[in-house]
Order: structure tokens, then sequence, then C-alpha cells
């Protein structure tokens, strides 16, 4: 009982000292060996840590880190690129300013799922959320809950074929793909949308009943739209390679490969079913950024310095998560 009180303690000062601000990857060692020593197993206190902290740790990091950073990296080149601004830009224009909440979302929707980062997706759509909402009125602290909507809802864990880590991460446990369980992620995605369309709606008549508008603000954002965006069809065709990339490559061209040598204990007597998932994620995301940078060569200003600051944005969100992961572990 007194092992189980700290764990309890250790995992609400987690959550409560992360939201505060701490770094997650100083908290977990630490709140993980104060779980530790209250349990009574000071002795053991630098084994919970080297072998089974870190090997968490280094095991969650040697698995997904690929996914991390080519994530990372394709986001930054399609914001750099301007295709993430062109794409959000077209629905906001073809569903009407009248449906200034639901154009939002679906452009957030769309980038995710076609596997832009939340990061990049905030900073390309926020810059047209703000302007539209001023136009209508609209308070602008609905913005983010737009954006969140689109970006981390149904599309980040419930659409079937997602390419979000939280999508990827059970495929090597449950041996499937990222097209998993389709009937129950269509599903539990309408209701997603359907009831949160509602609240944010049904937030925005209470706020023009009340007479906010979109308040006074000192705006620091950038241009919406430069002459040298890309087309729609152009900005779509990395999106469109990731999907179809993605379900060709598990679906069709894995399974017809001779894998059987995964079953050596050099490949770790492992099976087609337990990586399939990975592998097609991994080459569909490396289609899509050689896409990118050919589609887009004279558009992105430095193109060493794009995958640069992709690679540099990935280490943060993968140690933060694998911190987790090794705290989990102990």
């Amino acid at each position: 009982m007194i092992g189980l009180f700290g764990i309890v303690v250790s995992l609400v000062l987690l959550m409560y000292l992360a939201y505060k601000g701490f770094s997650v990857i100083i908290l977990a060692p630490v709140l993980a060996l104060f779980a530790v020593i209250w349990s009574g197993m000071t002795h053991e206190l630098l084994g919970f840590y080297s072998q089974v902290f870190m090997s968490g740790l280094g095991g969650y990091i040697i698995k997904y880190f690929p996914l991390f950073l080519l994530g990372a990296v394709f986001g930054k080149l399609m914001d750099d690129s301007g295709s993430a601004r062109t794409i959000a830009i077209f629905f906001v224009e073809r569903l009407g300013h009248h449906r200034a909440m639901l154009s939002i979302v679906i452009s957030c929707a769309i980038l995710t799922y076609g596997g832009v980062s939340l990061f990049v997706v905030g900073f390309a759509v926020f810059p047209i959320a703000s302007a539209l909402f001023k136009e209508l009125g609209i308070p602008k602290r609905l913005i983010p809950a737009a954006i969140m909507l689109g970006a981390l809802t149904f599309t980040m864990t419930a659409l079937p074929g997602t390419p979000a880590i939280q999508n990827a991460i059970p495929m090597p446990y449950f041996k499937t793909d990222l097209y998993a369980a389709p009937v129950l992620g269509i599903i539990a995605s309408i209701f997603m949308l359907i009831t949160g369309m509602w609240w944010l709606n049904r937030r925005v008549e209470h706020s023009i009943k009340q007479g906010e508008g979109y308040g006074n603000h000192i705006e620091h954002h950038k241009e919406i739209l430069t002459h040298s965006d890309p087309s729609l069809l152009i900005a779509m065709i990395p999106i469109v390679l990731v999907i179809l990339s993605n379900l060709i490559l598990s679906k069709v061209i894995f399974p017809s490969m001779d894998t059987s040598y995964l079953a050596t204990a050099q490949f770790g007597h492992t099976s087609l079913n337990s990586v399939i998932g990975l592998w097609s994620i991994i080459t569909a995301l490396v289609i899509a950024c050689i896409a990118i940078i050919a589609l887009n060569w004279k558009r992105i200003n430095d193109i060493r310095d794009s995958i640069q600051n992709g690679v540099s944005s990935s280490f943060l969100p993968i140690f933060n998560t694998a911190s987790e992961v090794g705290y989990g572990s102990v």
C-alpha cells in the first residue's frame, strides 16, 4: 500500500509540474526514482535508473525516432513551401466565411491526416483563422479550440490511416497497421466531429448574444498569403502521396515480399506483422518529403535549412515522450 501511494504521489507531481512548465525530461527520472524510494527499495535505486528507466527510454527512441524525425521534416517542408497555407485557404474560401468554424476544423483535419505535424498546422492556420474571426466578430479565444478539434481529435486517434504517432505506437504490440478497426474508427471520428462542431457553434452563438466580438488584440502573425505559394494541386500531392503510399505499401507491396529473414536471431526473431506498419509510414513519409522538395525546389528558400530545422524540432518531442515511457517502465 505504501508503494502504491508513492506511485500515485509521483504521478500527480509529474502531471502538475509538467503543466507548470517544468521539463518532463528532468521530471520523469526524478519522480520515478521518488516512487522507488517511497517503496523502500533505496538500495536498488541506481539499478532502476540504469536498467529500467533508461531501457524504457532507449527502447522507445530506437523504435519510434524515425517517425518523429520524418514527421517533423515533412511538416517543416510543407510549411516553408507554403503548401500548408494553400490548403487551409482553399477550404476557408470553398466553405465560405459563414462556416468559419467548420472551415478551420476541416483545414486542420486535412493537414494532420496527411501527416503534417500539429505545430506546423497551428502556425499555418492561425493567421487565416485570425483574419476570418476578426471579420466575422467571433472571439479570438475560440481559435485554439477550432484548431484543436481539427488537429488533435479524430485525425490523431481514430480516423483509419492517420500517420499520427498516437495511431502508430500500438502497431508493433497488436501486430496491426494504420487501418485497423476502420468501422469503429470512422464511427468515432464522426462522433468527435459532430459533437465538437456542436459545442463550437454553441460557443459562437453565445458570444454573439453577449456582444463579445473578436476583441482588441495586437497581431504579430505573418502575411496570410504570398505570391510564391503553390497551387492547390501541388500542395495536395504530398498529402495524397502519404495516404496512398502507406496504403499500397502496407496492403500490397510489403506483404508480397519475402521477409522470412525477420524470423532469424539477427533480426530479433520478429515477424512482418510487427514491423509492417512502421515500415509503411517511414517509407511513405520519405516519398512525400522527396516530392515536396522536387515540386517546390524554387519556393523553399533554403532546403538544407528547412531540413535541419525539422530535424532539430523532432528532438524535444521524442525525448519528452521517451522519458515518460521510461517513467512508466519504472
